[in-house]
């Protein structure tokens, strides 16, 4: 079985967060012990850890396909979304002062734009399709010589839907405007190449790639104004002041480089894996109904609703699956997840979702096992 708090457990919330992987933790291990000198300071354990910030850095880029000076270190991917948003308002042309998004970003990109909002900006706010994804007519349709940036995430958190990035990149250039996506979802997953997408900001979250919580980056296109939201010393090339997470800068890179060594074997398994826990639910629950498109998507998950049922029964009662709900739950009351209204799922479908993402341990044997339980939960929740 997968790792977890308890041997016995099934972890499918990768989406979530995922395990420090064995390599990148005694990849750190050194930086917390007797290599713990600041980066700053001009002394041997200081290079020490300004040198092993620097291979970070290119292992990063490598990922991505950047150069290594086009990546800034941050304490995570909401850190990153908010240095890309609002650093990138900061500097805009007085001009433009129009933001497009979408209707179904992570709270860490929405948030910043709702908080531009209040201080006198414009957000576009763009609808998606019954798969999840904008549409790039529709974006383009958006842009005009007010939009100051476009930012659309690369895969949607919730469903694992793929979006148009490139596409919608490429008209933003045209006309002048920057772009900004928030791959935290995708990287490590499926390939992200930069250039590629066209996009001239880019953020990533450690905790989504088998590296720690609290450290992530921000991909940075040479030239790409850009102005810092904290103030302090001159740190990342003064775009992210505060003395450096050296450990978790390390476990990044780490992480990357593996990511990197085993992108393609990996999703081959994963979407195999995925694709075996759909046929295996959909077989045996009848009015299983898909959110995760079958194409486009990230390789490790499935969206999918119970019918009849509330999500959150199902999975209180598989009490051996970890996994997610899109939900929320106040104070008794349920609401379903606000990704699957905007794509038009009803609400009474909506609230019978359950988010499983798949991850590095996770073998067939716990797909076989994970099916199991589901449908024994869903059949004792249904018979209530």
């Amino acid at each position: 079985m997968t790792s977890g708090t308890t041997p016995e457990l099934i972890y499918l919330d990768h989406n979530a967060t995922t395990p420090i992987a064995p390599e990148v933790l005694e990849a750190m291990l050194p930086y917390f012990k007797e290599q713990y000198g600041n980066p700053s300071s001009d002394h041997p354990l200081g290079h020490r850890a300004h040198q092993a910030i620097e291979e970070a850095r290119e292992q990063v880029a490598s990922l991505i396909g950047a150069a290594p000076e086009e990546i800034v270190f941050t304490s995570g991917g909401t850190e990153a979304n908010n240095l890309a948003i609002r650093g990138s308002a900061a500097a805009a042309d007085p001009a433009r002062h129009r933001i497009v998004t979408s209707q179904v970003e992570h709270p860490a990109t929405a948030r910043p734009c709702d908080l531009l909002e209040t201080q006198g900006w414009t957000v576009t706010r763009l609808p998606v399709t019954a798969s999840g994804t904008v549409d790039p007519g529709t974006v383009i349709e958006a842009l005009d010589t007010d939009v100051a940036l476009l930012t659309v995430m690369l895969a949607q958190n919730e469903t694992g839907a793929i979006m148009p990035v490139h596409v919608a990149a490429a008209a933003a250039r045209r006309s002048g405007i920057i772009t900004h996506t928030d791959a935290a979802q995708a990287i490590g997953k499926i390939e992200v190449t930069v250039d590629v997408l066209g996009v001239d900001l880019l953020s990533i979250a450690g905790h989504k790639c088998y590296a720690p919580k609290g450290i992530g980056a921000l991909y940075v296109r040479s030239g790409t104004p850009l102005q810092p939201v904290l103030r302090g010393a001159g740190q990342e090339r003064g775009l992210r002041p505060g003395t450096e997470n050296v450990p978790s800068i390390v476990g990044l890179g780490a992480a990357c480089q593996i990511a990197q060594s085993r992108l393609d074997a990996e999703a081959q398994r994963l979407r195999a894996l995925r694709d075996q826990l759909w046929a295996d639910l959909s077989g045996r629950i009848s009015g299983l109904t898909r959110h995760t498109p079958t194409d486009n998507s990230l390789p490790n998950t499935l969206n999918l609703s119970f019918p009849g049922v509330l999500g959150w029964d199902v999975l209180a009662l598989a009490n051996r699956v970890a996994a997610s709900t899109g939900s929320a739950c106040h104070a008794g009351q349920h609401t379903p997840s606000e990704t699957l209204l905007a794509m038009g799922v009803p609400p009474d479908i909506a609230l019978g979702a359950v988010r499983l993402s798949l991850g590095h341990d996770n073998t067939p044997t716990d797909i076989e096992a994970a099916a199991d339980i589901l449908v024994q939960a869903y059949e004792k929740t249904h018979r209530r």
